[in-house]
C-alpha cells in the first residue's frame, strides 16, 4: 500500500506504522486518519502481524488535530450534514479501531503527545514513553471540546485525572504521565527506550494471537460489566481456549520444558 501521511513496515511480527508529518509535529490530518485505519486493517488481516506499533517520525509523537484541517471544513458544506462534527467523527472512529484491535497495540511516545495524539496514546495496549516527553489536552486553550478522546481518556486515567486535564490542559512529563498510569513504561534516554519497546515486543510474541485477542475483548468487557455477569461466559471462553490448538500447545510446551511454537526465536 502507498501512503502520504504515514510510513508502515512489517518485520519478525511487529507491524511498524510511522505517523510521517514531520515538519508538521505528525499534526493528525484527515488524510492520516484515513491512511490509519486502512493500515490497521491489512495489519489485523495480514497473519504474519503479531504486534502493531505506533509511533511518530523525527522526535514526536502526535502534537494533536490538524489545525488547516479544521478551518477548512468550518463553514464548508456537506450535504445535510456538518463537515466539522463528520471530520471530528472520523478521529473518534480510529481511536475506537485501535482500542478494539484484536492484536496488541504498542504506542511508542516522544516529544509532543498532544490532543488527538493523546487520545492515541489512552486507546494503545502497551504505552511506553521517552522521559522527556510532553502529554497536553490542549482542545479548551483553543475554544475546542477533547470530543472523541474523552471516554478513552476516562476509561484510561479516571474521571477525576481526566477531568482536570482536559479543563486545565496541564502539561505532563513521560514520568508524571506514568505516575497517573497513562503510559506503563518511561525510558530516561533514547538507548533505553529503544531497549524498553523491544522488550514490550518479546514480552507480546511470547503469547499466541488468539490467546491475546481473546484476552483483550474479555478485560475490555470486564471494564464494564459487573463480575459476577461474565462468570459463566469467562469459564466458556477458558474452556474453549484450553481445547484449542494454541491451549493444547502451550500446555504441552510447559511439561516438555521447551518454548512454544509461537515464541520468537530471534
Amino acid at each position: 500500500m502507498s501512503f502520504e501521511a504515514i510510513a508502515v513496515a512489517v518485520a519478525r511480527g511487529v507491524c511498524r506504522v510511522t505517523l510521517n508529518r514531520p515538519a508538521r509535529k505528525n499534526a493528525m490530518s484527515l488524510v492520516m486518519v484515513g491512511e490509519l485505519r486502512a493500515a490497521l486493517e491489512a495489519a489485523l488481516a495480514d497473519e504474519a502481524v503479531r504486534v502493531i506499533l505506533l509511533r511518530g517520525a523525527e522526535g514526536n509523537f502526535c502534537s494533536g488535530g490538524d489545525i488547516s484541517d479544521m478551518a477548512a471544513a468550518r463553514g464548508a458544506g456537506a450535504e445535510g450534514g456538518d463537515a466539522i462534527a463528520e471530520m471530528n467523527a472520523k478521529f473518534g472512529l480510529l481511536c475506537a479501531d485501535f482500542a478494539e484491535s484484536a492484536k496488541p497495540v504498542v504506542a511508542v511516545l516522544e516529544g509532543a503527545v498532544m490532543g488527538g495524539g493523546f487520545g492515541l496514546a489512552c486507546v494503545a495496549d502497551v504505552a511506553v514513553a521517552h522521559a522527556g516527553a510532553k502529554f497536553r489536552l490542549s482542545e479548551t486553550t483553543l475554544g475546542l471540546v477533547p470530543a472523541q478522546i474523552a471516554p478513552f481518556l476516562v476509561a484510561r486515567l479516571g474521571f477525576s485525572t481526566a477531568n482536570f486535564l482536559a479543563l486545565t490542559a496541564a502539561v505532563l512529563t513521560g514520568a508524571q504521565a506514568h505516575a497517573v498510569g497513562l503510559v506503563h513504561e518511561v525510558a530516561a534516554d533514547e538507548a533505553a527506550l529503544e531497549a524498553c519497546v523491544e522488550d514490550v515486543l518479546r514480552a507480546l510474541k511470547k503469547s499466541p494471537p488468539g490467546a491475546l485477542a481473546a484476552t483483550k475483548n474479555l478485560v475490555r468487557r470486564a471494564a464494564w460489566q459487573r463480575p459476577e455477569t461474565l462468570v459463566e461466559e469467562a469459564a466458556g471462553i477458558f474452556a474453549t481456549a484450553a481445547r484449542g490448538q494454541e491451549g493444547e500447545e502451550g500446555m504441552m510446551a510447559f511439561l516438555q520444558k521447551r518454548a512454544a511454537s509461537w515464541v520468537d526465536a530471534g
